[in-house]
């Protein structure tokens, strides 16, 4: 009796996962399928293999959700199985997993599969592994040829000659299969398994096979041939990228899908890094300025977000001259295009051509353009060349005409700041130092200082945040001297205003001010205006005040504390306000 209880214990974690996995809740299921390492962990390796792996693999009937749970927590199995002798028993409920209908589950099963493969051993990768790999590629479903196609590169560097040559055929056979999710699958892995082949197969084996992706029917399949360009151009020798790649990318430039076109744009600087710089000055700059032409705009936006990424990486001794000829018409033209997010793309790069162009070409060509989208009546636009001025360094910013510049930023960065939406004026607060240090303290003075402090009573909190520490930067910039001046009285102003919520933003300013201010600006300015405050009549503003007096205890002497501070602490803890009382107490602990 004793024997038989202790064997019925023996069972029960396979029981319990048993009754949960087949209770209606789905939530249940899912939680016993997450403690599955704690259900091997008390079974030991042995009954892991031989009962709950066998189960597992009977069982794949569940739920999405579920189902993706289980693909993931295999795929860390090695060592509750018994470690790498036994991995490939894991390889059964994978395969299953990788046949199932759901997308996002044969994708982390397969992401499993890789893992395991890894931990098998040469011969076990041959024996096991890569039948597995036949079996899905041969497969009557499409889902199981299109979740083989991510496989194949984990395992061809480590079989031998014979078993390479038959995952080279399955793979080209995925290539031209008849459905079309299958190939755009194969697309999608032929650059990674291009990586992992030796480079004479490459030529006779896989280029026919990328060259037949590229002019598939499905746009879907050709625009994937775009990304496996790039790995197999990258691994060619230089005159192979001409024989092989040219005509291809070429034509891919020219596609009728909007959607293939778009891919190239996408990718035209890793394009242009992987075949080379004759190559690309050749090849890749008429294509890249037809598709800073093209007639959407989805193609034209990403073409246009790359535009100083390319010139950048143009041959130095040619780059002036490729970009004068051939790139700088068609960003001329974009500037004033009709899409806004075209001119919003280019204008958030525009501004880093200068350096490149250098200073006559930046004044004469580059300096109109800045001007026109600093007038332009989308906001993003607006606010992106102004927040890319630190692409133009200070010596080039001195030089494409500040005066002229100026005149066309200050109403640009006023309607920012004034905008309707507040994540448009937070955004402008958070360029304001760099503004501040272009253009310099006089300019600022005059026509910035007012703007930064009005926004130290905006509606919006998130808005006196940024300003509070937006005026924390400035004073780094512009130094102590200058915030004694102009910028602190101004806020300490702020406590004598009838809205409560004005004068805690004259205590939150304080805070960030602290820090950059000093001991004797700090005495002899700000603490008679904290204290002043400790007797507001709102406990919101009260218990503010008990905050910065505990900011305060860590810069000022300690006859200063004892004399002004604490007793001031002391009269706040015993307000009648409990959160007064509560932060009054937390600053006694830092100044008593």
């Amino acid at each position: 009796m004793a024997a038989n209880e202790a064997q019925d214990d023996s069972l029960y974690p396979i029981a319990v996962l048993i009754d949960e996995l087949r209770n209606e809740d789905v939530q249940l299921r899912l939680n016993s399928i997450r403690k599955l390492s704690t259900i091997a962990l008390a079974l030991g390796t042995e009954r892991t293999r031989s009962e709950l792996i066998p189960f597992l693999t009977d069982t794949i009937y569940d739920e999405d959700e579920v189902l993706l749970a289980l693909a993931e927590q295999l795929g860390t199995f090695t060592r509750l199985i018994g470690g790498q002798e036994f991995v490939n028993c894991l390889l059964p409920p994978l395969e299953s997993l990788a046949t199932v209908e759901e997308t996002i589950v044969r994708d982390k099963a397969v992401e499993s599969l890789r893992i395991v493969a890894a931990e098998h051993s040469t011969q076990d990768l041959e024996h096991h592994f890569v039948p597995l790999v036949k079996r899905l590629a041969g497969g009557d479903w499409f889902t199981s040829r299109t979740s083989a196609c991510g496989l194949f590169a984990v395992a061809y560097s480590r079989v031998g000659t014979n078993t390479k040559a038959d995952l080279r055929t399955a793979f080209k056979s995925l290539c031209c299969d008849d459905t079309p999710m299958v190939r755009r699958a194969a697309a999608g892995k032929l650059g990674e398994f291009a990586k992992a082949v030796e480079i004479e197969f490459v030529k006779s084996d896989l280029i026919p096979m990328f060259n037949s992706l590229a002019n598939d029917e499905q746009d879907s399949v050709r625009l994937l041939a775009v990304e496996a360009c790039v790995s197999i151009a990258g691994i060619l020798p230089q005159p192979d990228k001409q024989q092989y790649m040219v005509e291809p990318l070429r034509n891919a430039a020219q596609d009728k899908s909007w959607r293939v076109r778009y891919m190239v744009a996408d990718k035209i600087v890793e394009l242009q890094k992987a075949v080379g710089p004759d190559t690309s000055k050749t090849e890749l700059v008429p294509s890249y300025a037809a598709l800073l032409k093209d007639c959407e705009a989805e193609v034209k936006t990403a073409a246009a977000h790359k535009v100083k990424e390319f010139c950048i990486n143009l041959q130095p001794e040619s780059r002036e001259q490729i970009i004068m000829a051939s790139i700088l018409p068609c960003v001329k033209d974009l500037a004033s295009d009709p899409n806004m997010h075209v001119k919003s793309a280019l204008a958030g790069v525009i501004m880093g051509l200068a350096p490149i162009l250098g200073k006559d070409n930046t004044i004469e060509h580059l300096l109109p353009l800045f001007l026109i989208m600093l007038k332009d009546e989308c906001s993003d636009v607006r606010l992106n060349i102004i927040s890319n001025l630190d692409s133009v360094n200070e010596g080039h910013f001195s030089v494409i005409g500040i005066q002229e510049l100026s005149q066309s930023l200050l109403p640009a960065i006023m309607e920012l700041a004034e905008d309707s939406k507040w994540r448009v004026r937070l955004a402008i607060i958070e360029y304001m130092p760099l503004l501040a240090g272009q253009l310099g303290v006089d300019f600022f003075d005059e026509k910035l200082s007012s703007l930064c402090m009005s926004w130290l009573v905006d509606h919006v909190y998130a808005i006196r945040e940024a300003a509070a520490k937006n005026l924390q930067k400035l004073v780094e910039k512009f130094g102590i001297e200058w915030a004694q001046n102009k910028i602190i009285p101004r806020v300490l102003a702020l406590a004598r205003e009838t809205n409560y919520l004005h004068r805690m933003t004259t205590l939150f300013a304080i805070n960030v001010l602290i820090e950059v201010s000093g001991p004797e600006i700090c005495l002899k300015l700000i603490l008679p205006v904290v204290l002043s405050l400790a007797n507001d009549g709102v406990a919101n503003v009260r218990f503010n005040v008990a905050k910065t007096l505990r900011l305060l205890g860590h810069v000022l002497d300690a006859p200063t504390i004892q004399s002004q501070i604490k007793p001031c602490l002391d009269k706040l803890n015993s307000d009648p306000d409990a959160d007064v009382k509560f932060f009054a107490q937390e600053a006694l602990g830092v100044c008593g």
